[in-house]
């Protein structure tokens, strides 16, 4: 199967907000007010977990269809710690990143408990944003000026 190139464009507003165009969609980004924004939309962590929150509802649902079950109602709650000491430039012996990331599935379904613990292992095997995170991933960094 031929890849697909998914792409977004941004701009910055201001030191903390940033305006990102995907498609025809538009998203604001924003650091709360506690990290020196004004609290105009998610920040990038945030928004990190509610692209995983995505992801895993469209994989989730797919493999449903496909093992032959329904979910007739799907909750996804995911949160993280992270140490902000080294974002801020502050000294600190943790990583910059979430240090873990809990995901928990509140679902409504006839599915069995043994068939809701196959559907989770397929769904973590197949969700992009899931293999993102928990696989390093090459970043390549350029820089252009006006």
């Amino acid at each position: 199967m031929a890849f697909l190139n998914f792409k977004i464009t941004s701009e910055s507003e201001n030191p903390t907000k940033t305006i990102v165009k995907a498609r025809s969609f538009e998203m604001i980004i924003d650091e709360p007010e506690s990290l020196g924004g004004k609290d105009e939309g998610a920040n990038p962590v945030e928004y990190l977990l509610a692209a995983f929150a995505g992801c895993l509802n469209v994989v989730g649902h797919l493999v449903a269809k496909e093992m032959g079950f329904k979910l007739r109602k799907m909750k996804i709650n995911i949160d993280g710690d992270l140490n902000p000491a080294k974002f801020l430039g502050k000294p600190s012996e943790d990583r910059t990143g979430y240090t873990q990331i809990n995901v928990s599935f509140i679902l409504e379904t006839d599915a069995n408990e043994e068939t809701l613990k196959e559907w989770l292992k397929k769904v973590e095997e197949r969700c992009p944003v899931s293999d993102n995170l928990s696989n390093p991933t090459p970043i390549k960094f350029n820089i252009k000026t006006f």
